[in-house]
């Protein structure tokens, strides 16, 4: 502690002591000024206005480009349903007329149809995500 000195009420000087600054306790900060932390918030809140200034000009962005490309309206949605639709309906036929063929001309024990209906199934959910994938990235 320092000590100054003061004038006294008519009793010539007296000694006051002064406190020292210090860290307020329990704030986790023991050996760090007052400046380091506020340097640390005020690069925190830069980086935060960065992250938020990014993510809305990636949105303005967006809506520029879909502002630019009307010509994806209602008609576009129902082409691409019927696309991703029929991406999966066509393998699906395949497979089961395939198989409904191979049962007849070959009966087994197994049943070629629903083999082949599950076989025709999933190339056409790898057909349809192909597709929706390919649309994806022109956005």
């Amino acid at each position: 502690m320092s000590q100054s000195q003061k004038p006294g009420l008519g009793h010539g000087w007296v000694n006051v002591k002064l406190p020292q600054p210090t860290q307020p306790k329990g704030c986790g900060y023991k050996n760090r000024s007052i400046l380091e932390i506020g340097n640390r918030v005020k690069k925190e809140h830069q980086r935060a206005g960065e992250e938020l200034s990014k993510r809305v000009g990636a949105k303005e962005a967006r809506k520029m480009k879909a502002r630019r490309e009307q010509d994806r309206g209602v008609w576009f949605g129902l082409g691409m349903f019927g696309l991703i639709g029929w991406s999966v309906a066509i393998p699906t036929l395949i497979g089961i007329a395939l198989g409904v063929w191979i049962d007849v001309k070959w009966p087994g024990r197994y049943s070629w149809t629903l083999m082949l209906l599950v076989i025709g199934v999933a190339l056409g959910c790898l057909n349809a995500w192909h597709w929706i994938r390919k649309e994806s990235r022109r956005d």
